[in-house]
Formats: structure tokens, C-alpha cells, sequence
């Protein structure tokens, strides 16, 4: 499926950018030609052109790490700095920072920790990913979707509804890795990267954000496991710990052991096996966990789970006297065995996940309240911002009853908040607030077409 897709690095106008583009298309077809070459001279790509690119392409508004510098700062002195820090790269005199650790809250009331590196750390980091993906962009398999260059969450959901509709598949192994990215063995990822990096210098630059370690209120730990979640490279180092880890045993494993059909659909370490037998699904299980413990990896005992799935689970479990067949959660999404209105045909119904939609509509409602004072216009426009972005993913056909209880709790939280303005908002009526919401809430309809219409014209084969 990525056969022949061009170097993904942000076009520009200049011709020197052109010309590091063209160098990384030759990279590109070196890989391709040669799936066993392991490339030795790789730190010439990162020109100064190329860390100016990749200083662009970063997040305006993004957090600062440990050096407090942001991107407009770095910027007003952008053309003298940027030798300076090539020449410390080159020369192997750049020294990684610490990542500066924060706390995000998760939709299960838990939080996750994230690594904000450093301005400089993130333009290196950038660099070097859009070199890399020239080389593993050929070697990833088709089945992996997450955090890769012109793939989105999107094909991998319509490849596992697809995949679930027209193969024969009867069982669902919904796998989840415990703490993965906190997990990543040091040791065994860079075992992973010198099979096809030779270039001592970028595996020591590698070494150095790993071992770089993070910082939490003036407090640094070092790390001797794991990838910081939030760094611009971690999700390309995830990506080829799990190709070797588990894609490329997966796939001999279908090969030379399943007596059945399999599919099998990752998006980073969110991982769904499809099985047509149920003694493969087990066997797999059995396999997937002694593999994965040799890479210090282990699956998480309680939401690993192995469900009756497809289009005959519904008839099987009722002649068993057993209720509805069993859903699985995938990218935001619950995955519910249904079937077509007109004519009866198994079908996979796609529904927002519910504490994924109340932690939604809960932050919303805050995020309401604390803003209650400002002029209706400015609320408006802001929640519009916010409405339009969930529909943007969660508009899927069969999703819209999901979509009216987004809009109409965010509706029902705005008029809350500006009764909340003061005792005489008390008498904000809906009569007052519907012409605001008929300019400003977009109603809620389906954005996206149906998983195998979109297949069949990004993947024709």
C-alpha cells in the first residue's frame, strides 16, 4: 500500500530544498531496491535547509520544555542559530535536554504522561524522522496505520470494517500492551534500528534523546526504559520496535500457522486480530505473549480480550440462549455486530464510545462555564470550532444518533453557563439563545462515505 508514495517532507519554494527532497527520493529507492541494506552515511542529509524545514513545520503554539524557548522566540534569530546547532549535530557536540514531564487527563479519570522536549531537540528529532521514514515507509507492513506519513486513522477503520464484512472471520482478539510506550526496552530498540542503520552517528543522536531522561518540578530522572509520549521521534521508534517485535512475526506466523483466515489491523500499539477459527485465536494468544515477553513487553491481563464476532456470532449465540454478540473498542470507536435496513446483510455498526463521548461532553461543559462572560459571538464561534472538529472523526455512517447527543448536551451546557452569568441570567430563555445556536452549532450529519467506497478508491487492488 505505500509503494511508490513520494518522500514526505514539506514542499518549498526554494531550490536547495528541492534538491534535499530529490536526495531523500534516492534514499527512498535505495531502500526499496535493497530490503537488507543498512545505511552507513545518513547524517549529510540533515542540512541546514532541511532543520529549517523542520523548524516550520513545528507547532506554533506548542509548549516549551526545559529551555522555556518557544517558537517565535527561536525564530527572531532563527538564520544564526540554525548553523550553529548543524554544526553541533555534525560534529557530535549536541547534547539532548530532558523532557519537561506533564500530566494529561485520560477519558478513564487516569492521567498519561507526556514529554514536551526542547525547541532544538524537537527541530533534530523532526529532521532525522523525515530521513528515517524514507528507509522503514519501505519495510512497514500493510496492516500498520498509526503515526505513519499520508495514513490516518480513518483507512485503518475502514480497513478492520471492511476486513470484518467480507472475510470470514468469527473471532475478535482485541489486544492491548501494557504501557507500551513507558515499556520500550533501550537495549532491544536500538538492536532493532542497526539492522538497517549503519550510520554510528545517528544511532549515538538516538542513544542521546533516549537516555536524556525528563524533568518534573525542577527534578530530573533518568530513563532507562520507554519513549517519551509527545516527542516528535517516539512515535517513529514505537513504529519500528512493534515492526519487529510483532508485525513481522504476525505475519510469518499467518503464514505457517493458521489453519483459518486472520486479519489484522494496528494503529501504534492499538492492535485487532481477526480469526475465522477459534483454536487459531487461542494459539495466537499463547504465541503473542511468549514473543512479546522476550521483548519485555507483556499484554494487559484484564483488557486483553477474546470475543465472538461476525457475521454468524448473533444466530451462534442465540442458539446458545446467550445475549448480543460482544463489541470491541478500536480508535475511539465501539464495534457492534449489525445489519443492513434493506436487506438483512451483515454489516459493522460504528458508534462513538460512550465514556469517550461523556468525557467529551463533560469537558466541554467546563470549558462552558469558564467562559460564560464572553460575548456571544466569541462563545459561538469557539463552539463551533469544537462541534465541527468531533464531527470531522466521529461523523461515520450508522453514527449519527451519537452525534445529536454530542450536539444537543453542548447546546444544553451553553444555555446552563449563561444562566450561570449572574442572578439575572437566571431568565436566559432557549427562545433567546436558538438563533445563536441556528448561526453557530452545525448540525450534526454524516462526513464520511461508507469504509468500502473509501477503500476501494485509496486501495484499488
Amino acid at each position: 500500500m505505500t509503494k511508490g508514495k513520494a518522500a514526505q517532507m514539506p514542499a518549498t519554494d526554494t531550490q536547495r530544498s528541492g534538491e534535499a527532497s530529490s536526495g531523500l527520493s534516492r534514499l527512498r529507492e535505495a531502500a526499496r531496491r535493497d530490503r537488507q541494506l543498512r545505511f552507513t552515511n545518513l547524517m549529510h542529509h540533515l542540512t541546514v535547509d532541511m532543520l529549517r524545514e523542520a523548524y516550520r513545520a513545528l507547532k506554533r503554539d506548542a509548549a516549551t520544555g526545559v529551555d522555556g524557548m518557544t517558537w517565535q522566540e527561536y525564530g527572531e534569530t532563527l538564520e544564526s542559530r540554525l548553523p550553529d546547532l548543524h554544526d553541533r549535530v555534525q560534529s557530535g557536540r549536541y547534547r539532548a535536554q530532558p523532557s519537561r514531564r506533564i500530566w494529561l487527563p485520560k477519558p478513564d479519570g487516569r492521567q498519561r504522561p507526556i514529554g514536551i522536549a526542547s525547541l532544538e531537540d524537537k527541530i533534530v528529532q523532526q529532521a532525522l524522522v523525515w530521513v528515517l521514514e524514507q528507509i522503514y515507509e519501505e519495510d512497514f507492513v500493510d496492516f500498520s496505520y498509526g503515526f505513519r506519513p499520508g495514513r490516518a486513522p480513518h483507512e485503518a477503520l475502514d480497513a478492520l470494517s471492511v476486513g470484518l464484512s467480507r472475510q470470514r472471520v468469527d473471532w475478535v482478539l482485541d489486544l492491548d500492551i501494557e504501557s507500551f510506550f513507558d515499556r520500550i526496552d533501550h537495549d532491544w530498540l536500538m538492536k532493532f534500528l542497526e539492522v538497517r542503520i549503519g550510520d554510528p552517528r545517528v544511532l549515538r543522536l538516538i542513544r542521546k534523546w533516549l537516555r536524556a531522561g525528563v524533568q518534573e518540578e525542577g527534578t530530573r530522572t533518568e530513563t532507562r526504559e520507554g519513549t517519551p509520549q509527545g516527542a516528535v521521534i517516539s512515535p517513529l521508534l514505537a513504529n519500528v520496535y512493534l515492526h519487529y517485535a510483532l508485525d513481522l512475526g504476525a505475519s510469518r506466523w499467518e503464514q505457517d500457522e493458521a489453519q483459518g483466515a486472520m486479519l489484522m489491523v494496528r494503529y501504534a500499539d492499538d492492535v485487532v486480530v481477526g480469526f475465522q477459527s477459534h483454536r487459531d485465536a487461542e494459539r495466537f494468544r499463547a504465541w503473542l505473549t511468549e514473543r512479546l515477553g522476550k521483548f519485555r513487553l507483556t499484554l494487559h491481563p484484564t483488557k486483553t480480550r477474546l470475543i465472538e464476532f461476525g457475521r454468524f456470532a448473533a444466530a451462534r449465540r442465540a442458539a446458545r440462549g446467550e445475549g448480543k454478540p460482544e463489541t470491541f473498542d478500536f480508535l475511539g470507536f465501539t464495534h457492534i455486530c449489525s445489519k443492513t435496513k434493506t436487506h438483512g446483510w451483515f454489516t459493522v455498526r460504528r458508534q462513538t464510545m460512550k465514556k469517550r463521548l461523556r468525557a467529551k461532553i463533560r469537558q466541554v461543559c467546563e470549558a462552558q462555564m469558564r467562559h460564560r462572560h464572553e460575548s456571544l459571538e466569541k462563545q459561538g464561534r469557539w463552539l463551533r470550532s469544537v462541534v465541527q472538529g468531533h464531527f470531522n472523526y466521529y461523523a461515520v455512517p450508522g453514527n449519527r444518533p451519537s452525534l445529536d447527543v454530542f450536539r444537543t448536551q453542548v447546546i444544553r451546557g451553553w444555555l446552563q453557563a449563561l444562566r450561570r452569568r449572574s442572578h439575572k441570567g437566571r431568565n436566559f430563555t432557549w427562545k433567546r439563545l436558538k438563533p445563536h445556536v441556528h448561526e453557530w452549532i452545525p448540525t450534526a450529519r454524516i462526513l464520511h462515505p461508507y469504509p468500502s467506497e473509501r477503500l476501494s478508491v485509496t486501495h484499488p487492488r
